[in-house]
């Protein structure tokens, strides 16, 4: 069975990719993730921020706050918290590039257009394949349109498009008010790709505390389904993007319902962390047994089969679903004396 997919203009053996997490950190690691069957590897984000503290950017505005808000210099980590410096970030990607002989793609995270972009360069420089854009931002400022918010990945988009001759994914939030208008807008300011989506962590408080606690965990198989709907929608209205779909993506049919609906390639991270990397082995065995099963000779042929290509309504299709699922639900406890 033929697995092959193309993503971002890489080649892959098959869709199966290691999302942003820390295993990337670990060469043996890394190479049993490769031994296991996956076609490509994600690095965890290097941040804006790292870079910025770096180079001693945000000192003057820390410094300012700390006598008239203690807690001021504590809501970005310190240094020694993220993974990997911003040097040891391309260090990173050269020993990956001499260890595996998969993709490596690195990532950047950050909201503003400014110098940290420069690291686009420098990743591509140290042999990233391709690069993914994290623009985690929530948008919580009352004087901030949806089109300022908006803007700020598009002028990423356009800076690190400008700078570096590698393809370029971004890696979106669900909650754009009209996706599919800025989906095309992304890909007219250069994106190679999407990918489906970022997962927000919502953080926890302590009643008795007064602290807020980070609450971070894993994936499971529900958050597919919203991932499913925009890969079904943008497939069609934008081929020319190569999708991925990150979050809930757990196993073989997972795989296989993302690509129907579009998906060039998966990103697993929560599977793989939960169950080691043997689990790509097993997924991946189990995707061509079902493809197989399902009548399709590749996994191209099956790419886009379920997405609204074809739908000349796409809202009204929505709309339709949305009513059918409404007025499908039964109370179990509750006799239907409809003949």
């Amino acid at each position: 069975m033929d697995l092959s997919t193309t993503y971002l203009g890489l080649h892959l053996t098959n869709p199966l990719i290691v999302g942003a997490s820390p295993l990337c950190d670990d060469l043996d690691a890394v190479r049993r993730l490769e031994d296991a069957g996956a076609a490509a590897i994600v690095m965890h984000s290097l941040f804006e921020e790292q870079i910025s503290r770096e180079r001693e950017r945000n000192a003057a505005d820390l410094e300012a706050h700390v006598n008239a808000f203690a807690e001021a210099s504590s809501f970005l980590p310190h240094p020694n918290e993220f993974h990997l410096g911003p040097e040891a970030y391309l260090e990173q990607i050269r020993r990956l590039r001499a260890a595996v002989s998969m993709p490596v793609i690195g990532s950047l995270n950050g909201v503003t257009s400014t110098g940290w972009l420069d690291y686009a360069r420098m990743m591509e420089q140290a042999g990233a394949h391709a690069l993914e854009l994290n623009t985690y931002y929530i948008a919580s400022d009352p004087t901030e349109d949806a089109v300022a918010v908006e803007r700020r990945t598009l002028d990423i988009v356009r800076a690190v498009k400008a700078a570096v001759a590698i393809p370029i994914t971004v890696k979106l939030s669900p909650f754009f008010s009209a996706l599919s208008h800025f989906a095309a807008e992304l890909e007219a300011a250069g994106a190679d790709g999407l990918v489906l989506f970022n997962r927000f962590y919502q953080p926890d408080i302590d009643i008795v505390e007064l602290e807020v606690r980070p609450d971070h965990h894993l994936s499971d198989p529900t958050e597919l389904l919203l991932r499913l709907r925009w890969l079904a929608i943008l497939s069609g209205q934008r081929p020319k993007l190569q999708l991925a779909a990150s979050g809930g993506v757990h196993g073989a049919l997972d795989v296989v319902k993302a690509v129907m609906t579009g998906a060039h390639s998966v990103q697993m991270i929560s599977a793989v962390l939960r169950h080691g990397p043997g689990h790509l082995t097993r997924v991946r065995d189990e995707l061509a047994r079902t493809i197989e099963q399902l009548g399709y000779s590749t996994l191209a042929e099956m790419r886009g089969c379920m997405n609204l290509a074809r739908c000349p309504d796409t809202s009204a299709f929505e709309r339709g679903n949305y009513l059918r699922v409404l007025h499908s639900w039964r109370d179990p406890h509750v006799h239907d004396t409809r003949s």
